[in-house]
Parts: C-alpha cells; sequence; structure tokens
C-alpha cells in the first residue's frame, strides 16, 4: 500500500487535544470503523516501544486527519473520510507490529463505549 503524498508533512497538525475533541464529536458520521483505526494509532502512539519513524508515519495520519479542509472536505456526504482513511490505513500497516493484543483491546473498549455493540476481530484481520 503506497502512502497518501507526503503524509509526513501533515506531522505538524497533530496536536492530542485537538484529537480528544475531534473524535467524539465526528465518531457517529465517519463511523465506527475509522474511529476503531485512529485509536488504535493514537494507543500505538503513545507506548513507549514504538520508534520515531513509526511515531512520525502515526503523527502524519492523525495530523491529517485533524485537518478540516483536505483532498475530499469531510463534509462530503459518504466520501469525505475516504482520503483519511487511506491514510490511517496506511499507517496501521506501516506500524502494525506495534500493534499488541493491549492496544487492539483498548481501542475496542473505547469504540465499542462510543458505538455500542463493535467487533473488531474482522477488521483487524483484513489489516494485516
Amino acid at each position: 500500500m503506497k502512502p497518501p503524498k507526503d503524509i509526513e508533512k501533515y506531522q505538524e497538525h497533530y496536536d492530542e487535544s485537538k484529537l480528544g475533541s475531534k473524535l467524539p464529536r465526528v465518531a457517529r458520521k465517519a463511523g465506527s470503523k475509522l474511529v476503531y483505526c485512529v485509536l488504535l494509532l493514537y494507543y500505538v502512539l503513545r507506548s513507549k516501544t514504538v520508534s520515531n519513524a513509526d511515531k512520525a508515519k502515526i503523527y502524519g495520519a492523525l495530523g491529517y486527519f485533524l485537518l478540516p479542509l483536505d483532498i475530499l472536505p469531510d463534509f462530503l456526504p459518504l466520501a469525505g473520510y475516504t482520503d483519511d482513511l487511506t491514510a490511517v490505513i496506511w499507517a496501521i500497516h506501516a506500524v502494525w507490529k506495534n500493534i499488541t493484543p493491549e492496544v487492539k483491546a483498548q481501542a475496542a473498549a473505547k469504540t465499542r463505549e462510543w458505538f455500542g455493540e463493535f467487533d473488531s476481530s474482522e477488521l483487524d484481520e483484513e489489516m494485516k
């Protein structure tokens, strides 16, 4: 999977407080899969064992997610989060070795908190 063009330039847009504010606000519109994927990256980022190179990829993807205007503006019905999902999934593939069962459990628990029932097993298999 090829990374979105120049994803590293979006690192400067990552801010943990902005993510904490945006994610719950857009959760229903973005959907449980995108939210789960963003949370996977967030929890990996908080791990002390992640390399700086992998952190840079995560910062880039989450920074892109936080931008209000991007290639496909988020307010567009159905298509608005497609480019965000592409960046996030690329980052997940790039840092997959850091996604532990504990990270998956944390992301799934938070996703269930916001969406109710949520089974991440099928999605986890697709992302490998």
